[in-house]
């Protein structure tokens, strides 16, 4: 009988631990493929927990990707973020068996002094000039969405008009259209409501900027809590939208995470359009009240999903 040494049994431990931990993370896999729809987790949710670290966070409770909010990467700006580190940062969620959805919160500062419908055409410049590096990055994490709310960003300022608002962001769109589809990136106008933002506030003025850019790499998406203005129930919009509706955000309407035993009624035919649609994009979860802790909304979260999916099954 073979005698095994110290470092023999070392070695084979750690072998039988990584057989354990690929045989787990493969169940995993597993798990995500015989799921409805895909899920996301937004990282701002955990954005005081180091990068690596949020990443298994989000693979252990069973997501598929992680949406990433810029500002809670960098101190000045993307550019900071080198070639190196991009590699890295995607070794990091293949490395917790994720991969990356897309970006949001777009223009939050850092850098500060941003707006995309200003007059001031400097101002805008820099704005469009700063997008087009959030594209390379999206491109560089293989991120496939650019989720533009930023409302702070957007709004009417400097004595434009709503109506001049909505054509500057129109023209800024247009301006980095062909640069995000040769990074196979898309650029999704979100819909907010009238107290966060007065540029675009339902699906149907989202659609007329989508219309009037007429780029295949410009389209909207669909926000649970960003539906206050609409005035036809959750379901009519998805279908109505649905060839344009290539991401979904999903919370309670006051931003507040949806606890798996109290999912409202009226979600329910959503989700129920959504898989009688065959919709194959993500739907991420993204909540704006952090106080239940990043792991517990992370696990309770995806909860949530699963009994959506028992539910419309």
């Amino acid at each position: 009988m073979k005698k095994y040494n110290r470092r023999d049994f070392i070695q084979a431990s750690a072998l039988a631990l990584g057989a354990m931990s690929f045989a787990g993370m493969q169940l995993s896999c597993d798990r995500r493929q015989e799921r409805i729809f895909k899920y996301a987790f937004c990282n701002e949710i955990l954005e005081d927990t180091p990068w690596p670290e949020q990443c298994e966070i989000i693979g252990r409770a069973g997501y598929s990707g992680v949406e990433i909010a810029p500002f809670t990467l960098v101190e000045n700006g993307v550019g900071e973020l080198t070639p190196a580190k991009r590699r890295q940062m995607v070794q990091d969620m293949n490395n917790a068996g994720i991969e990356c959805a897309g970006l949001h919160w777009l223009l939050m500062a850092p850098p500060a002094g941003l707006h995309f419908t200003t007059p001031d055409n400097q101002v805008r410049q820099r704005t469009v000039n700063y997008l087009v590096e959030l594209i390379d990055f999206c491109g560089d994490m293989g991120g496939e969405a650019m989720i533009f709310g930023s409302p702070n960003q957007r709004s009417t300022t400097g004595g434009a008009t709503r109506q001049e608002a909505v054509d500057y962001f129109v023209d800024g769109l247009a301006r980095v259209a062909d640069h995000a589809q040769q990074r196979n990136v898309k650029i999704l106008v979100e819909a907010l409501g009238s107290e966060q933002t007065d540029v675009v506030n339902t699906l149907a003025e989202a659609m007329e900027v989508v219309n009037r850019v007429d780029h295949p790499a410009i389209s909207t998406m669909f926000d649970f809590h960003n539906t206050p203005d609409e005035t036809e129930p959750l379901e009519v919009l998805v279908r109505k939208y649905f060839p344009h509706i290539e991401h979904v955000h999903f919370q309670n309407m006051d931003g507040t995470l949806v606890e798996s035993d109290n999912i409202p009624e009226k979600f329910i035919p959503v989700f129920e359009e959504l898989k009688r649609l065959n919709y194959q994009k993500w739907v991420s979860l993204e909540v704006f009240d952090y106080t239940p802790g990043g792991e517990y909304i992370a696990n309770e979260g995806m909860r949530t999903f699963l009994e959506i999916e028992r539910r419309i099954s």
